[in-house]
């Protein structure tokens, strides 16, 4: 299995439900986020690639768009969903079908990190 992955970054804000009063997270706050998308394949294509590079785009553009320095809790793809790291590896995981021409990988996961020492990872 062959595996590649790639990094973007986007800074926002958000504020967790469910929490007791006293947790920070219970606050509005912010993070400096990384994603990582990770795609698997059995096989590389003709070129030799599980994906070029250069077909993630649309990834980074929809995190520019649409995360990149808003508050998360008040985006519209995110409503209803409280936005955790774990939920938005999951979501992310989810759109990229959406965003990406996904011919010939086998598997992906997605996986965000709030803080450098922590990770959330989604893959079914």
């Amino acid at each position: 299995m062959y595996l590649i992955s790639k990094d973007f970054t986007f800074s926002a804000s958000h504020q967790l439900a469910g929490l007791p009063d006293d947790h920070p997270c219970a606050r509005v706050h912010g993070h400096n986020y990384v994603v990582r998308v990770e795609l698997a394949a059995d096989r590389l294509d003709h070129t030799g690639f599980v994906l070029d590079y250069r077909a993630l785009a649309p990834v980074k553009t929809w995190i520019d768009t649409r995360l990149d320095h808003h508050h998360l809790n008040t985006v519209p793809e995110l409503d209803g969903i409280n936005p955790t790291a774990e939920n938005l590896a999951r979501h992310l995981h989810q759109l990229l079908p959406q965003l990406l021409d996904l011919t010939g990988v086998d598997q992906w996961a997605v996986a965000v990190s709030e803080t450098p020492k922590t990770w959330a990872r989604y893959q079914p």
